[in-house]
């Protein structure tokens, strides 16, 4: 063999281990987000499901819960996505040619951001709609009973609905660019319908997170106080407790003497208020005993913290919306190609890469924070070992619809100038100037908003409960009219 001949081969066998080696960190990551998603979602499932005397309704409850495990590590992945790729340029950057860290290189990036977006679109079109049917399946009529009989039911039906997706997303398609080489695109299924309605669906993703991001970020305050210790100033932890108490007792002499009340008492109800309010009192009893420094400094530091991770916000974001009317390259736009560890997305170097890691997730944790408090998705709020499985499906779904339109969200408010790679990029709408103008205006306007009416009035809260005010017998509106009426009579 001929030199040539051993460099082709040797060339193969480079390109063969690295695809190999790609391969297995791919499937390490995401074992280990199956893992902790898996751990998570046993804390919160229903354990009666379970453990039911049917045995086939509890094999389809856990065939669902590991779909539903699938998926909410698929959207786990997709909140990481965004993040590990621009630690990763900045560490390229710093560290160009260190032997231990080959294996984090563009390629894998890319093969990252490609499984992500496969494996979104087969849970949000396929695997979410068959664990809802398969749960609420009972076989057709005349079939064998069984759990083979419940997917049948479920295949049928997921297909159905897949035809009826399909003609209206070509309807759709057909209204909007009546075009007849794009409605024949759309006969494509891979290469076109699946990464359109994925670009629907994350369109979608992306107005929820206008809805529940600025909601979320005003919240996170009253959520930060509910958890930190407050100082003695704006918390009386003994009144507090007195009440408590005085409850506590009422309700065990309630339990103790029930023949003693005219009404009908419902005792699993009152063991429950006894329940709670002892774990309350345990709660309360932990923040008093807590130290000077926590009470002190804790509380004042996480909203500071807060206030100027929601300023900083909406700064990039009213920046943004300058060069978007100054410099057409800030639109976002992805690209195929782009070269990771060539220069670094942040004027700032690595300190403003840290910076843009740590705004998205606070900016995820406020939608969620934001999307659980709306009064739309309230009942969707799971709870401690007392959530349905339709209800962890649902909880799956909103997640990943959620967590695979962060990066679209941050690249389009400006929060990075990483660029969308493989197909996040294709999304048509991310190239309209005036959609995306209007949607960073609309955050920063809802943004500022809600900060500034939520945040006063907390402050106005506390400020009336430090001194005291609240306590005091104000008049209610509707007395004086009333003395004014019993003055004429």
């Amino acid at each position: 063999m001929e030199a040539a001949d051993y460099e082709v081969l040797s060339v193969r066998e480079q390109l063969f281990h690295d695809r190999v080696r790609e391969c297995i960190i791919s499937i390490l990551l995401f074992a280990t987000l199956y893992i902790l998603c898996h751990i998570f979602l046993t804390r919160f499932k229903k354990p009666a499901e379970f453990t039911t005397v049917d045995d086939e309704d509890a094999t389809v409850n856990k065939i669902a819960l590991e779909l539903c495990t699938f998926t909410l590590a698929v959207a786990l992945g997709a909140v990481l996505l965004l993040p590990f790729s621009i630690i990763s340029n900045e560490v390229l950057l710093s560290l160009p040619r260190n032997y231990y860290i080959q294996w984090l290189n563009g390629s894998l990036i890319h093969g990252l951001w490609n499984l992500v977006f496969l494996f979104s679109n087969l849970s949000l079109i396929f695997l979410m709609p068959f664990a809802y049917f398969f749960t609420e399946s009972e076989g057709f009529a005349g079939s064998r009973k069984g759990v083979l009989g419940r997917v049948y039911e479920t295949v049928v039906m997921l297909i159905l609905l897949t035809l009826l997706v399909l003609g209206m997303v070509w309807v759709a398609s057909a209204i909007v660019d009546n075009d007849k080489a794009s409605r024949e695109s759309l006969y494509d299924f891979w290469e076109y319908y699946l990464p359109y309605l994925y670009s629907c669906i994350s369109f979608l993703g992306v107005l929820l997170l206008l809805v529940c991001t600025p909601l979320g970020l005003a919240r996170m305050f009253s959520v930060t106080g509910k958890l930190l210790v407050k100082p003695r100033l704006l918390e009386d932890l003994e009144e507090q407790l007195n009440c408590s108490a005085f409850e506590e007792a009422a309700l065990t002499r309630r339990i103790c003497n029930p023949t003693s009340c005219w009404l009908p008492l419902d005792m699993e109800l009152l063991h429950r208020q006894v329940l709670a309010l002892q774990t309350q009192r345990v709660l309360l009893e932990k923040r008093r005993k807590a130290s000077a420094w926590q009470r002190n400094l804790g509380y004042p530091l996480a909203m500071l913290c807060l206030l100027l991770l929601t300023g900083l916000s909406v700064l990039i974001v009213a920046i943004h919306i300058l060069e978007l009317l100054i410099d057409e390259a800030a639109m976002p736009r992805g690209i195929q190609d782009a070269s990771l560890g060539q220069v670094s997305f942040s004027k700032l170097g690595s300190f403003g890469a840290i910076i843009q890691v740590v705004l998205i997730f606070y900016l995820m944790v406020s939608s969620v924070v934001g999307f659980y408090s709306s009064p739309l998705f309230r009942s969707l709020r799971p709870r401690w070992h007392d959530t349905a499985m339709t209800q962890i499906i649902g909880n799956c779904v909103c997640l990943l619809v959620l967590s695979s339109a962060l990066p679209v969200f941050s690249r389009t408010l400006g929060l990075t100038r990483f660029d969308l790679l493989g197909d996040f990029g294709r999304f048509n709408w991310l190239g309209n100037f005036y959609i995306v103008f209007l949607y960073n205006a609309a955050f920063a306007g809802l943004t500022t908003l809600c900060l500034v009416k939520t945040f006063t009035a907390a402050v106005r809260a506390e400020l009336i409960r430090a001194f005291g005010l609240d306590r005091l017998p104000l008049p209610v509106s509707g007395f004086p009219r009333a003395s004014r009426k019993k003055q004429h009579q």
